[in-house]
Formats: structure tokens, C-alpha cells, sequence
């Protein structure tokens, strides 16, 4: 634990009196829904499983109310904030503790993030955690760019629209079960830790979102030797989710598959022509890429 002394985030009504101060209105254009419940906070925080040796990465530092959560349990919080209008407020919110938080005003979609982590363990921050409450309208290209991210990091602990929680965690079969459900669970295992209603938000926003724990594996769940073809046949798929799987690769890989070597190929693998995309597991997936790239011209 940090020897300083302070409370572990703001009340509502100094917070507010923060907004006030420095005239500021949340941008919906940056899907701005603020976390101010200090109760959710404190789950986050526990979720990360700290000790203060710990350098944590957080993606958008809002006004402040998880980033004065994490600092007494960590060694420093580098914290990236796309809006730049938050910096007078969060330079004042934060001026007490500039020695164990460095904010970066950067938009987290188009920064270097591996380059910056590796820069860090020049300077003696190993930073493998993640945390953060991800905006609703970049979640699911900013998970992604974690997932590519895999073995730099330990662990995420993210707030996101629970209907895009429920795609992540979706199995093979179920109606949410897609490209992101493939993608995250083939580089990570992901644990439901809690549903958030919008009351703890500001402004709030109109669906419930939840609070997710991502476990990066050390290497992806299965062996795939062409990872790029891997992924190009998970989206031939879900990209046609109402087509049977034998018409959804067809139709992307177009001259490159012939049709009835196609067919003839996943009858010998034992599945049907007309079985659909979302029954397949991840295994199935990897399988199913490598006797491609047998047939693919």
C-alpha cells in the first residue's frame, strides 16, 4: 500500500462540484457514461487481484473515481484519456498524487500500447493489468486490439455493455455466439464478475452494462499454424450467419475454394454441408482452417 494518506475516490457532491467548477458536459460523440459509485469501483479494483508493486494500465481516466480507487493498492497508474477538455479538472482532482499517476491524453484506439508497455520495462514497470471502463462505442475494436495484445499482458478487468459481456462469453450454439466470442476465448479465459445498472453512472446510459475479468493464456487455447487464415474463416462465417457453412466460405473465399471440394472436404471431416457457423467450437475452427489451406488455391 502507498504511505500516502487520502480518501479512495470522491464523493458525489465533490465531484460535482469539480464538474461545476470547470464547466464540463459530458460528450456523447465519446460515449462519455462516467463512473461514480464507489461501491463498483472497489469490485474493479478487488477483481485485479493488486499488490503495490503493481503498475496498472487504465483505459480512460474520465473524472477520476477509479483511478483514486487504484492508487493506494499499486505501485503507479498510467491512465490514458482521449478527451483533453477533462485535463484543468483532472490536474486538479489529481494534484495530490502526480507521484503515483501519469496521465496520458491519447485516443487508446491509435496509440502504440505495446510499444509504450515495452518502453515501461526499461524504466522498471512491468505493467501486465489492464483496467478500465470502455467507452460503448469502441468496445468491441478496443477489446480486440487486447486480445491481439495477449502476450504482453496477465489480466483485464473492464466495464462493458453487457450484451457485448454476453457475446464474449457465449458458447458454441447460443444466440450471442459470434466473431468476438471466437477471438476472446481463443486468447483468454473470461469470468462474469458483476451486472451494473446505469444509476452508477454520469450521465447514465440507457442499458446495463458488466464487469468482465479477462485471463490471457500464455499461448492461444489451440495450435492454428496459419492464424490468419484461422481468423479470415471465422469471419467468412459469421458474416453470414443465415447461410449453412459450406455457402458462408464459398461466398468469401469465392475462386479461391471450388464448391464441391469444399463439401466433399467437410463430409470427410464428418459435419454436413448445411451445418451453420455458430455450432462450431473453436477446435472445430482450427480444424477446419487446416484442411482449407489444404484445398484453398
Amino acid at each position: 500500500m502507498n504511505s500516502i494518506q487520502y480518501s479512495k475516490t470522491l464523493s458525489h457532491k465533490k465531484l460535482f462540484q469539480y464538474i461545476s467548477k470547470y464547466n464540463f458536459y459530458p460528450k456523447k460523440k465519446l460515449s462519455q457514461n462516467f463512473l461514480i459509485d464507489r461501491n463498483i469501483s472497489s469490485i474493479i479494483v478487488k477483481s485485479l487481484d493488486l499488490n503495490d508493486n503493481d503498475a496498472v494500465f487504465e483505459i480512460g481516466t474520465g473524472l477520476g473515481s477509479l483511478t483514486l480507487a487504484l492508487i493506494p493498492s499499486v505501485r503507479h497508474v498510467f491512465s490514458i484519456e482521449k478527451d483533453i477538455s477533462l485535463k484543468t479538472l483532472l490536474d486538479d482532482i489529481l494534484a495530490d498524487y502526480q507521484k503515483y499517476v501519469t496521465v496520458i491524453y491519447d485516443d487508446i484506439l491509435s496509440f502504440d500500447l505495446s510499444g509504450f508497455l515495452e518502453s515501461k520495462i526499461g524504466e522498471g514497470y512491468k505493467i501486465e493489468k489492464i483496467v478500465g471502463n470502455l467507452p460503448y462505442s469502441i468496445s468491441l475494436p478496443l477489446l480486440t486490439k487486447l486480445m491481439q495484445m495477449h502476450s504482453f499482458l496477465k489480466m483485464a478487468v473492464v466495464m462493458i455493455q453487457k450484451e457485448v459481456a454476453e457475446r464474449m462469453l457465449a458458447y458454441p450454439g447460443e444466440k450471442s455466439y459470434g466473431i468476438i466470442s471466437v477471438i476472446s476465448q481463443y486468447y483468454s479465459n473470461i469470468e462474469k464478475i458483476h451486472i451494473v445498472k446505469p444509476s452508477v453512472f454520469y450521465p447514465k446510459p440507457e442499458v446495463d452494462s458488466m464487469i468482465i475479468r479477462i485471463n490471457f493464456f500464455d499461448k492461444p487455447l489451440v495450435l492454428v499454424e496459419n492464424e490468419l487464415l484461422f481468423f479470415e474463416v471465422i469471419r467468412a462465417v459469421f458474416q453470414q450467419r443465415r447461410k449453412n457453412v459450406a455457402n458462408s466460405l464459398k461466398i468469401y473465399f469465392k475462386d479461391k475454394i471450388e464448391k464441391d471440394k469444399l463439401e466433399n472436404m467437410l463430409i470427410k471431416m464428418g459435419y454436413s454441408p448445411d451445418k451453420r457457423g455458430e455450432e462450431f467450437s473453436i477446435q472445430e475452427f482450427a480444424r477446419l482452417t487446416a484442411e482449407i489451406q489444404g484445398i484453398i488455391k
